[in-house]
C-alpha cells in the first residue's frame, strides 16, 4: 500500500529493482545511525566480557604471609652486621653509603659483606626463596 502511494511515479518493472537498492540503502543507513545513537556500534555484551576479580586473592595472602613469617625467623638468625646491612639495604641506601655508616675499609668489603649475608639468609631460609609446601 505504501508503494502505491509514495512511489505512485514508478511505472515500469525495470524500475524497481533500482528502487529497491535505494530504499535498502537507506534502512541500513538508518540502523546505522541508530546504532551509533545508542552507543551499540562496536560494543560488547557483558555477558562476553571476562571482569578480573580485583579482591584480594586468599591463597597469594597466605603465601605472603608465610614468607613474610619465614624472613622474620631468617633474619632473626642472621648476626647483627648481616641485619644492620640488610636493613640499610631495604632503606635504600647505595653500597657507598652502607660503607660510609657501617665503617668498611672498601667498597669490596661492603659487596663481600652483602653476598655472605644473602647466601647466610638463604641457608636459613632452607636453600629457597620459595615457600615449600
Amino acid at each position: 500500500m505504501l508503494l502505491h502511494e509514495k512511489y505512485a511515479h514508478v511505472e515500469r518493472l525495470e524500475e524497481l529493482l533500482p528502487l529497491s537498492l535505494q530504499i535498502l540503502r537507506f534502512k541500513m543507513m538508518a540502523v546505522y545511525r541508530k546504532a551509533e545513537r545508542r552507543g551499540e556500534r562496536g560494543s560488547i555484551s557483558v555477558d562476553d566480557v571476562q571482569v578480573p576479580d580485583l579482591g584480594p586473592d586468599p591463597a597469594a595472602y597466605v603465601e605472603r604471609k608465610e614468607m613474610l613469617e619465614r624472613l622474620r625467623r631468617a633474619m632473626g638468625g642472621l648476626c647483627e652486621r648481616c641485619r644492620q646491612l640488610m636493613r640499610l639495604k631495604l632503606e635504600g641506601k647505595s653500597f657507598v653509603e652502607i660503607q660510609n655508616q657501617m665503617g668498611a675499609g672498601s667498597i669490596n668489603t661492603v659487596y663481600t659483606w652483602d653476598f655472605r649475608c644473602r647466601k647466610e639468609l638463604l641457608d636459613l631460609l632452607g636453600g629457597s626463596w620459595e615457600v615449600h609446601r
